[in-house]
Formats: structure tokens, sequence, C-alpha cells
């Protein structure tokens, strides 16, 4: 079964639907038993899901085939193991309704509107969580101190993690007011995107094995005997939701004096879901900042698909959202089922992991020489796009992955990210169809090459470095992704030369360096194949307007290693002129606020050495920009190869204003008129900086079209000022924060 099959599902199956649903819950039971208890899954989420859903169809077509003890009928997955100490839950915890769809989503607001018939449901206020991928946890206080962590288990019986939840800096261990002397507060226990790619960074250096997700992760590291291997991952807590509350607020002895107390059994128990989340953020849990409160079930439709369209913004990793009517007290109306309550749904996002067929194992060889291995694969719909290759990373991955052509395999994809294998799904019953390979059925390891797939030249692993290179500089594979790189977006900026049709010049005989780019000709375009006079006019007039290019873009375009646009553009702004530039030390090089010594030696090597100066002559010869604005002494400067050894940096000043000199402004979102660049470029113009992250020292973030939640989220907790998108304009004119 190929990755491009929906899940579990198999359109020759000749299984009476008994049969069937039998198979379906032994392959549930063995997947739920890797997730909850192994903590190593064979599957994607979403195609355990799939199984699920075709299970509860067939039981609700054909309630005969219903057992007890299906699936379907339980919470959550195991109980887990015997490792931990079993935890009964005075309040069950249960699972959610899915809904993958807009459809499903208005279902449910029918279902609300039956059971609610006095409720107008586009009046009533819904409260929107982003659905955090990580492990459901019940944290116990009793005369407000910690006193227990269980896991959710089965739903009714979990198990006891007080001593490894108890290291996570974000759990309180005395509450921050007063509350009632039995709180039980539920979250989530997960790990932070960034955090996560350190873990497994560390564990890639140390030869150990990795993690597949930041759940599994944060799974792995709870599950631990020993408390300080819990206390040595970055794990971190949100709180979502209060499970019990037995008794009063203290009046006696509680902290804060009388108003504190009084304001605290105002608090308790609160109305709401969203004065929940607020009661248990004073009293010190973290809560999610993307929460929202909503009115009317078309705007918490709008809200999920808002944390659908930024969910790779935000520090965390989300498969959802959930949305939860937010009076308490119709939650008591709306009741459960045997396994969900009616109040909640949770909105699961298009997966980005999903299983399919590794055809092959090959390798690329890019710009600088480096050979990356990548998968052939099965095409395979993942993360709103069809994958057919994906990304192998190096020669260590893949032998840690234990990837081998003919394998069934994971492959993840988020938003624009490349496409990349996570590993192999092995053992009986593995994979949606129970058929993934044994591991003695399996070919022998990939082996990585010895020699070049483009020039047949010598491939070579510098010691200590996990990447292997062709060292040929002549490699026909390098040319092509050098002239690729030059065309790019953030180089040069050639619309129509995208690596089909470099490949196409080079094969031709065209085109063996960018400067050839220059000397192309219509004419002689028109007479190749799939181009035709039109198509050749354009890319002939798109090469030319890449002559004014400024000099930052041609520094990226070069391909210089380290050299990316904030470096180019400090770089560029530094010394003014390319002359000037080229024959700087690397200590005045190092010396450019941003750059730093590895740049500096990187460009210092870069224009030290004859080929590339060759071809940088040329590009000046055939009359492309090397002077960048806004950087005095680039106008009117000595030409650009005349520049003297050792030549000073330019001065920082601008023709334009300097009306944000000093100023770090942070754009977030589409602003009218403005491409990302563009907008970047009018900041540092006018004197200021244009960092990609906000921090205290911010002057003011940019709010454009569709921004990133976590900018926002960021400059609102930071306090820095938020400037509409439309006054940009104001802002560049005056450097003043709009009225």
């Amino acid at each position: 079964m190929s990755g491009a099959d929906v899940a579990g599902a198999d359109v020759t199956d000749r299984r009476t639907p008994a049969e069937r649903a039998a198979r379906l819950r032994k392959l549930i039971e063995h997947h739920n038993e890797r997730y909850f208890v192994l903590d190593a899954p064979e599957i994607p989420d979403a195609e355990f899901d799939a199984l699920v859903r075709e299970l509860r169809q067939i039981e609700s077509d054909h309630p005969e085939v219903v057992t007890p003890g299906s699936p379907t009928q339980r919470v959550g997955g195991a109980a887990e193991t015997h490792l931990f100490r079993p935890v009964r839950h005075r309040i069950p915890m249960m699972s959610l309704d899915n809904a993958f769809d807009r459809a499903e989503l208005d279902a449910w607001a029918d279902r609300l509107r039956r059971l609610l018939p006095d409720v107008d449901v586009e009046r009533l206020d819904f409260c929107c969580e982003p659905k955090v991928d990580g492990v459901a946890m019940s944290l116990t206080y009793v005369d407000g101190r910690f006193v227990r962590a269980a896991t959710r288990g089965d739903g009714v019986t979990g198990e006891d993690v007080t001593a490894n939840v108890a290291t996570i800096r974000d759990v309180p261990h005395e509450l921050k007011t007063p509350a009632p002397h039995h709180l039980e507060v539920r979250g989530e226990v997960y790990m932070a995107t960034a955090e996560f790619a350190e873990l497994n960074e560390r564990a890639e250096k140390q030869g150990s094995k990795t993690f597949a997700n930041p759940r599994n992760a944060a799974a792995g590291s709870l599950r631990q005997k020993d408390p300080s291997v819990t206390a040595s991952r970055p794990l971190s807590f949100w709180a979502y939701q209060i499970g019990e509350i037995d008794g009063a607020v203290p009046e006696e002895g509680a902290a804060g004096g009388p108003a504190k107390r009084r304001e605290a059994s105002r608090a308790w128990p609160p109305a709401t879901q969203s004065g929940a989340l607020e009661a248990i953020e004073a009293a010190g849990f973290p809560v999610s900042p993307d929460a929202r409160r909503v009115r009317g079930v078309t705007a918490a439709i709008t809200r999920c698909q808002e944390l659908e369209a930024h969910r790779h913004d935000l520090p965390y990793e989300i498969d959802g959202a959930v949305v939860k009517v937010d009076d308490l007290s119709l939650h008591v109306r709306l009741g459960a089922t045997s396994r969900a309550p009616r109040w909640a749904i949770a909105f699961k996002f298009p997966p980005e992991d999903r299983t399919t067929r590794l055809v092959d194992i090959m390798v690329s060889i890019g710009r600088t020489g480096r050979a990356t291995p990548f998968a052939v694969l099965e095409p395979v719909f993942v993360g709103g796009s069809t994958v057919r290759l994906a990304t192998l990373h190096n020669e260590d991955q893949v032998r840690v992955k234990d990837v081998r052509p003919g394998d069934l395999v994971i492959v993840h994809k988020a938003g624009d990210v490349i496409p990349e294998v996570v590993g192999p799904v092995l053992g009986p019953g593995a994979g949606t169809d129970g058929q993934g390979p044994r591991a003695t059925e399996r070919p022998p390891p990939w082996a990585f090459p010895t020699t070049c797939p483009s020039c047949g030249g010598l491939l070579t692993r510098l010691p200590g470095e996990s990447d292997t290179y062709c060292t040929n500089i002549d490699c026909p594979a390098q040319r092509v992704q050098r002239i690729v790189h030059f065309a790019s977006r953030s180089g040069m900026d050639i619309e129509g030369l995208g690596e089909e049709r470099v490949l196409q010049l080079v094969q031709a005989g065209m085109t063996a360096d960018p400067a050839d780019l220059y000397l192309l000709e219509a004419e002689r375009l028109a007479a190749l194949e799939r181009m035709g006079a039109v198509s050749s006019r354009h890319l002939v007039d798109a090469i030319e307007g890449s002559r004014s290019r400024p000099l930052s873009s041609l520094l990226v375009a070069l391909g210089i290693r380290h050299v990316g646009p904030t470096g180019a553009r400090a770089l560029a702004r530094a010394f003014g002129t390319l002359g000037a530039l080229r024959h700087a030390s690397a200590d005045e090089l190092a010396a450019v606020e941003g750059v730093g010594a590895v740049i500096a030696d990187s460009v210092a090597e870069f224009f030290s050495n004859q080929r590339n100066v060759t071809v940088l002559d040329r590009l000046i010869a055939l009359g492309l920009r090397t002077d960048e604005p806004g950087a005095t002494g680039a106008a009117g400067a000595a030409p650009a190869g005349a520049a003297p050894a050792g030549a000073a940096p330019a001065a920082a000043e601008s023709a334009a204003p300097q009306t944000l000199a000093g100023k770090s402004v942070v754009v977030t979102g589409t602003l009218d008129g403005f491409s990302r660049e563009e907008a970047e470029a009018a900041i540092v113009s006018r004197g200021g900086k244009s960092p990609g992250t906000v921090s205290k020292k911010t002057f003011a973030v940019v709010v454009g079209a569709s921004p990133g939640v976590a900018k926002a989220r960021k400059a609102e907790e930071l306090r820095v000022p938020i400037v509409d998108g439309a006054r940009f304009g104001e802002l560049l004119e005056t450097g003043e924060l709009p009225g």
C-alpha cells in the first residue's frame, strides 16, 4: 500500500464488515501501544485517525459488529504500563471528537442548535485554543500545593508521573493566588520546536537515537524512571482546563490580604472557559497566548483557519484547533457521549506526515559541491502538495535513520519546508495496512557513493564534517546550481530562470557561468526546445532588468558561503561599493556589525580565488550595478575594480533621510506597495535595522495582512509598539510612532 492510498482503506478488500472491523481493531490496538506505551509511533497521526474513522463508519453502518472492547468505545489509548503507579481520575479525561473540514465543523454547529434550541449559536461565545501536539496531563493541588501529576491513560486510569513533572519549570509548586482546597488543572506537556531541534542535534552528535517529533520527545522524556533524565530535557507546559474543584477558597490564612481573597473567591468557580483560563493563569500556570474568545460559529471557524495559516509561526507544534462553548453552564446541558464532550470539538489540520514507499536513494550535487542524498518516493499528498522527492540531509542521517529502497517510510512536510524522510515503518503489523516489511526481509543498508554522479570525480568527506563534497570545481552539476542560485529570488531575481531552464542552457553550451547570462540573445534562445520567440524575449528582458539590482543582491547571488541577505546588506551598506569591499581585509570585514569572523573569512577567501575574480570582472564589464543605495560613496566612488587595498568602509550615511537611525523595526505580514525585501530595504536605507525577531530593543513591529502570530504575540508580551501596515509610510517618513 502506498502513501497515495487512503490509509487503511482497500477497494479490493473482500472481507465482510465484521472481518474488516476485527482487522482494524487489531491494527488500532497495535498502534495505540506503539504511541501510548512505547512512545515509538510507526505511522503519522493522520493515518491513525483514518483507521479509527473507518472503524467508526463500519460500526455505524453495521451496529451488530460493535464489541464492548472496541477502541471506538474507549477514551484515548492504553492505560499505559506498570512502570508507574496507576492513578484513577475522579473525573474522566475524555477525548474530543474531530472535524477534518469546514463541513464537519458546520455539522457540529448544527448539533449544538438541535441540543440548544433556545440559544442563538451565532451569538454564542466560543473559546478557540491551539491543539498542542503534546502529552495530556492532570495536575492536582491541595491547599495550593502541587501534590500529583497523572497522565491521561485510557481516560479513567493514568500513571503517576509526579516526580518527573515536578522538574518542569513551567509547573508551579505553589499557587500564586488563593484557590479551592482541591484543584485539578489539566493541560499539555510539550517540547518547543526550537528546543526539540537542539535536542535532536545533540543526539546526532553523540550518535544517539533521535526523536521522531516533539510529541514523541515529550512522551519519552516523561516516561523515565530517573527524574533527573526528565529534568535534563527541555519540557514545557500549557494549562487549558479545570478538571475538578472541591472546597471553597480559604478565607483564613490565604496570602494577599482580604481584598485579594475576595477577588479569588469571585474567580472560583469560573463561569466560562475563558474565565477559567484567566483564573489558572493568575494562579501561576502558563496559558497559551494564542487562545481567543470569539462570538459566533462563523468567527470560531475563522479563528481555526487563522491558526492553521500561522501554525508554523508558533514556537510549538499544533495539529489543530479546539473550539469550546465558553459558557460552562451549557457544558452541563450539552453533556457528553461515552467518550467525548458535546460542547467541544477538535478541528484537525491537514496532515504533515504520511507514509509512502521509498523507491530509491540518489545523490544531488549543489553549487558548493556538497553531495546531498535524497529520497525518490511513490507520490504522496502531504503538507498541502504532492511530494515525490525528499531530503535525507547527509550520509550520517541515512545511516541513523536506516532507510533503504523498498521501505515503507514516513515523510514529513511542514508548510514551505523541504520535505524530509523521518524514518522507516518496520515490523509485523506495521503501517496503516499492516504490511510494513520485517527487518529480515529488507535489502542491505544503502551505501553512500564514492564518485560524483555528475562528473565522475571522487567524493570526499572532510575530517570533522558531516557533509561530503565533490571537489571538482568544473563539475557540471555545480555549474548549474551556481547559476540557479545566481538567478534566485534572494539573488538577482531573474524570473523564468529556474533549474530546468539553466540545465537546458548549460547543455546547449550557451552558459557556463553567471556572466554568460548577460550575453544571451533572444534569437538564439528561441531555437531551443520549449522556448519560442515570446518566452525567449521575456527571459532576455528579465536578465537585462537584473543589471540594476543593488550590490547586496549581487553579493547573495555570488554564492559566497555563509553570506545571506542580512549579511550581504550589512556588508554592502558598510563598504558602499564592490571595489571597496573586495579589497577589504578579513579584520575590516569582521568589524562590520552583524558580520563576524566566520563570514569575514569566507568573503575574504572568495575574493582571493582567481576563478571567482575572473567571473566578477566579467560581470562588472557587462554593466552590473556595483554600489548600494543609501551608502555614502557608492555613487561617485572609484571604479569597482580600482579601490586600493585596505580601503576603509564607507560611512553608513544614506541619501534618504535618516528618520529611523539606530531604530530596530520588525515587519510581519504583507504590506501594500512593498515586498518583504523592499520593506526591509526601506527601513535600512533610513538608518534603521530590520531583524527577523522581536526583542526588548525593538522600536516597533509593523503588522500587515496575514501577519506571523509569534511576532505579534511577542510584541504584546514585551510591550513593543505595534504599527498598522497601512501607516508604514508614515513611520518611514517621520521616524515616529503614528498617533
